[in-house]
């Protein structure tokens, strides 16, 4: 599975993946689902957001145990960072059934539509529209870089935007949903583990900083004449990193766009995008807080006009304390194999849909603590751990 998957959407220039959503690479990338879903007789469904599923058992029983993740990516994106939690599923499958395994609920496997937000700017769209976290209208208004909307980019894969929106009682139906993850930080490597349970979800947002200035010849324009929103641009980005250093917090600025863009030419306007995340609530409404506040202290000096927008943001997720309960006592019972807990910054598809199911999160090892970029990694043996932990977890679950 994972050598079919390897060359789906890859960059022969960075060795990155750029699978977007409702692309090519994105229609591959689900076919390869629906592929193996059919291959091994379960049930295969889209639902009107667009998440893939796929069945053992009736959903409509309800009380169904669901694991899962995402296949898309950032822009050149490392191989894990969500197809390793599809993967990953299936693989416990195919170990369950070699187990014969008796299950009393049923079991489902779910590859969420277009996590990362790499091509409309907002994350996990898919598990946002199906929990009413993201409105019709809200995602109607997202576009892409090229001012396609997020409607006529469904439409064109053969998807119908008309019918997006909430699906609570198909949410309804489910009693856990356990999400297998490669570990975005080195805490694992650290202490020597191979798997982890999450605890909790930091909580992050995005938010856009707009700064407007008057564009201008580069060679002819005196430096005291000039209202170029680059150098407070780039004042606000040094401003992030010392907020977010005394707050023991992160904060970056990963995203620009600038107008016209011409070597020759001072600006007219340079859009950044904030990513902040923190231990709690008030230490990141502080960091963010402290990085407007230097943003507009600068534009005022240099005559730029400034417009802030929060895009998405995500609450502190508290995992189900009765769930990560659960599965640490079922992987308990494996005394080659301990199990520690332990929160990230990092969001998914689980912390959305924990206000709605009880949910958790396995962790596996990377020994590079790289994510987001071609060298993420997971050594076969430590992904083969993930698999053993969650077919263990999925099979206790779902014996009643």
């Amino acid at each position: 599975m994972w050598a079919e998957l390897l060359p789906i959407g890859r960059s022969s220039a960075s060795g990155g993946y750029r699978r977007y959503a409702w692309t090519g690479a994105d229609a591959d990338c689900r076919e390869w689902f629906r592929g193996h879903a059919e291959a091994r007789g379960l049930v295969y469904e889209v639902d009107r957001n667009g998440n893939q599923w796929a069945w053992l058992g009736d959903p409509a029983e309800g009380d169904a145990v669901v694991t899962g993740s995402h296949l898309d990516s950032v822009p050149d994106g490392g191989a894990f960072d969500g197809p390793l939690g599809v993967v990953s599923s299936f693989a416990a499958l195919d170990e369950l059934r070699s187990r014969k395994a008796q299950l009393d609920r049923p079991l489902g496997i779910v590859n969420f539509g277009d996590e990362e937000g790499a091509r409309f700017g907002l994350a996990c769209v898919g598990s946002r529209l199906s929990s009413g976290q993201l409105t019709v209208e809200q995602a109607h208004r997202l576009t892409d870089e090229d001012g396609v909307t997020l409607a006529r980019a469904m439409e064109a894969a053969g998807y119908d935007p008309e019918r997006i929106g909430a699906d609570r009682e198909r949410l309804a139906r489910i009693g856990a949903f356990v999400e297998l993850h490669v570990e975005q930080g080195r805490a694992l490597d650290l202490s020597g583990d191979q798997v982890g349970i999450a605890s909790s979800i930091w909580p992050h947002g995005r938010w856009r900083f707009d700064f407007r200035g008057e564009a201008n010849h580069a060679g002819t324009t005196r430096l005291g004449d000039r209202r170029d929103p680059m150098p407070v641009y780039a004042e606000t980005v040094l401003a992030a990193r010392r907020a977010a250093e005394l707050a023991g917090a992160v904060a970056t600025f990963g995203k620009i766009a600038v107008e016209p863009n011409g070597v020759n030419a001072i600006p007219s306007l340079v859009r950044g995008w904030l990513d902040s995340r923190a231990a709690g609530q008030e230490t990141l409404d502080t960091v963010v807080r402290e990085i407007e506040s230097a943003a507009r202290e600068h534009a005022q000096a240099h005559g730029i006009d400034l417009e802030v927008v929060r895009e998405s943001f995500t609450p502190v997720v508290e995992f189900d304390h009765a769930l990560r309960d659960e599965l640490a006592r079922l992987l308990g019972r494996d005394a080659d194999l301990k199990v520690p807990v332990l929160g990230t910054g990092a969001g998914h598809d689980a912390g959305i849909l924990a206000t709605s199911v009880p949910t958790a999160m396995l962790f596996v090892r990377n020994p590079t603590g790289v994510s987001h970029s071609p060298a993420e990694f997971a050594a076969e043996d430590d992904c083969v751990a993930g698999v053993r932990a969650l077919a263990d977890v999925l099979e206790g679950l779902a014996r009643r």
